[in-house]
Parts: C-alpha cells; sequence; structure tokens
C-alpha cells in the first residue's frame, strides 16, 4: 500500500466514504488543463442529505499546476456521520462567475475510536431490533423505532418478519459492497478455471 499522506500519491477522485477525523487528499488533475489552478478555483462543498446546517467546504490548493483538496485530521474532527449530497464548483477568479460542474455523494462515518459509537449500519440496527421484538426480548427503545409511521410494536408478526427479511437482504448488500471496497471477492462471484 502507498503512503497515503504522499502528495504524489493522492488518489484522483474524490473519496465516497470518509471517516469522521480523518486526513484526507485528493488531486484533479483531469481539471486543471481546462481550469488552470492560476484563473479558476474549485471547490466542493457537501450538505448532509437529511437537510439542516451542516455543510463540507473543501477548497483546491495549486500544488505546481494542479487542483489539490486536503481536509486535514482536525477538521474532519467536527464532521457529523451521515449521507451528504455534494457539487464540485468552478469559480472564475478575474469574474467572480460560478459553475457547478459535477455532483455526487459521500457517507461519513464513525470514528470507532470515539466512546459510545455504535459501528452498525440501520440495516444491521433494525435486524437487531425487530429480532428482539419476535424474541419477546424488546428493550425500553425499541417502542420508538417506526417504519412508514408504524410503530414496531404494533406490526403483526408476519409484517415483522417481513420487514426483517428486507433489512437482512439489505445487511448482505452492504457486506458485499465492503468486500468489494476491501478488494474481496463477494460470494457472487464466479470462478472460471481454464
Amino acid at each position: 500500500m502507498a503512503n497515503i499522506f504522499d502528495i504524489d500519491n493522492a488518489p484522483t477522485t474524490e473519496p465516497t466514504r470518509f471517516t469522521v477525523g480523518d486526513f484526507g487528499r485528493w488531486k484533479r488533475p483531469d481539471l486543471s488543463a481546462t481550469y488552470p489552478p492560476a484563473d479558476y478555483t474549485l471547490r466542493y462543498i457537501a450538505r448532509f442529505s437529511q437537510g439542516g446546517n451542516d455543510e463540507i467546504n473543501v477548497v483546491a490548493a495549486n500544488v505546481d499546476g494542479v487542483h489539490v483538496f486536503t481536509i486535514e485530521s482536525s477538521e474532519s474532527d467536527d464532521y457529523n456521520a451521515g449521507h451528504y449530497h455534494w457539487q464540485l464548483e468552478v469559480e472564475q477568479t478575474s469574474s467572480g462567475n460560478r459553475v457547478v460542474i459535477q455532483t455526487g455523494t459521500v457517507d461519513i462515518v464513525e470514528d470507532l475510536d470515539g466512546n459510545n459509537v455504535d459501528a452498525r449500519t440501520h440495516a444491521e440496527i433494525m435486524v437487531a431490533k425487530i429480532e428482539s421484538i419476535l424474541q419477546g426480548k424488546a428493550d425500553s427503545d425499541v417502542s420508538s423505532y417506526s417504519i412508514a409511521g408504524r410503530s414496531l410494536t404494533k406490526m403483526s408478526f408476519a409484517e415483522l418478519t417481513d420487514v426483517r427479511d428486507f433489512y437482512r437482504k439489505e445487511v448482505v448488500k452492504e457486506q458485499r459492497l465492503h468486500d468489494i471496497r476491501n478488494g474481496k471477492t463477494g460470494q457472487s462471484t464466479i470462478k472460471v478455471r481454464f
């Protein structure tokens, strides 16, 4: 694995997943020819998909004629975990005019070093909550969970098993994506020998 702190090893695309408190760096040489850093400013603006005031603002620096984006650990320490939508803006320095040239999403995840961090995904939490109801061992906070406006504790056995099965499938999908991100082959990979 290459040293991720070395600017020469910085990826050429923005992250799709980022951990609170992490250092991050990427560069966009593909845009530096069209929008030279001496004449244009590139900026990522990200907002929490649930709304609110959470905004992440990352401005490119000009490093040897290439747009380089850096997030210091001290900055990302203040990020709130969640799903964010971002846009990449380019601003012409001479006129101040701005254009959005790309959009996308990023998942910001909790740092497991934090106290009381629940590392489970929403789907994993829902499977556990529903199974606790089915087993008759629901804790007090289960009554606060609802799906489509209906409290989990008011659902029939058939409804609960259907919803649990849905979330179990979501957990399997998440695990496959996690495996792919980490270079592991999933169960659906077909290997052929010739």
